[in-house]
């Protein structure tokens, strides 16, 4: 494949990535819509409205099932773990630890993505990725605590060491994805079904039963299936693959900060000082970060 044909469908995969982003960027005003429904029963009803989803597009296009099924062991471990691993630990910290220092260290995942792309054959350390990075994650830490600081308490280890585990998770699991590159994304819908049942089980182990009291909590449900937590992944796999996978790194801190945007908009997040501190964090990073992309489009022939 020649260079003008990679560069279109590299632009192609990373706009797809930036479309998971922006999806996240509706999951804090759709779960804040579906009500008192648990966690791990939010996760297995939406991941299998996402499961659905993918059998319907396999069933149209007619995709050969027993071709997908046969994947090597390590990528139904990275799939699943991946999926299933990022929630299962993100509601244990949040069990265990307050909710702004827990999200907030979960939040490192884009900076490792960053860091731990750099081991893949393909790319390079380039110091814009890092600098757009911290900025962001400064950004990122202004919104969740909104601006009144956190303290580290030894008490919430628990919690504190199963954020960790969620940045990691989800970090590896989208670096690694570059090494399935020449495998379809429609195994995820796969990895959706598993995550699903993997979550009905805690559910069943964990919690009771609370079902949608409205219309309005089961459309909420169903757009998260269809959305954040079902085409976002979907999105992302190809951006991860095929895209550019530092630049997505550095971007996908547009998330809380269009997910804030989103909730003052409806009413939901109060206005603040930290939140234009906090966007505009954000968005320097985002810029700082995406150095490569505004440097190719104004001088195509320019190198790092």
């Amino acid at each position: 494949m020649s260079v003008a044909v990679q560069k279109p469908a590299k632009a192609l995969a990373t706009f797809c990535g930036l479309g998971a982003i922006l999806l996240w960027a509706l999951l804090a005003l759709f779960t804040a819509s579906t009500g008192m429904i648990p966690p791990f029963q939010l996760t297995a009803m939406t991941f299998l409205i996402a499961f659905c989803a993918a059998g319907v597009k396999w069933i149209a296009t007619r995709q050969d099932i027993r071709a997908l099924v046969r994947l090597p062991p390590s990528l139904w471990f990275i799939g699943i773990g991946g999926l299933f691993g990022y929630h299962f630990f993100y509601f244990l910290a949040l069990k265990n630890a307050p909710a702004a220092e827990a999200s907030l260290i979960a939040y490192l995942w884009p900076l490792l993505i960053v860091l731990f792309s750099t081991l893949l054959p393909t790319e390079r350390f380039h110091w814009y990725h890092i600098a757009g990075g911290f900025l962001s994650l400064a950004g990122a830490a202004l919104l969740i605590t909104k601006g009144a600081g956190f303290v580290l308490d030894p008490k919430y280890v628990m919690g504190y060491s199963a954020a960790i585990c969620c940045a990691f998770i989800w970090s590896c699991y989208s670096v690694l994805s570059r090494r399935y590159a020449n495998v379809s994304t429609d195994v995820i819908g796969l990895f959706c079904g598993a995550t699903a049942f993997l979550a009905f089980i805690c559910h069943l182990l964990f919690e009771t039963a609370v079902w949608p009291a409205s219309a309005i909590q089961w459309l909420a449900v169903l757009g998260l299936g269809l959305g954040p937590v079902g085409a976002a992944f979907f999105l992302w796999d190809r951006g991860m693959k095929q895209g550019d996978i530092q630049t997505l790194g550095v971007l996908s801190y547009l998330s809380p900060l269009l997910s804030t945007l989103i909730l003052l908009g409806m009413g939901v997040a109060p206005f603040s000082g930290s939140l234009v501190a906090g966007c505009l964090l954000i968005t320097g990073g985002a810029i700082v970060g995406s150095y490569r992309v505004f440097r190719d489009f104004l001088a195509p022939g320019m190198k790092s």
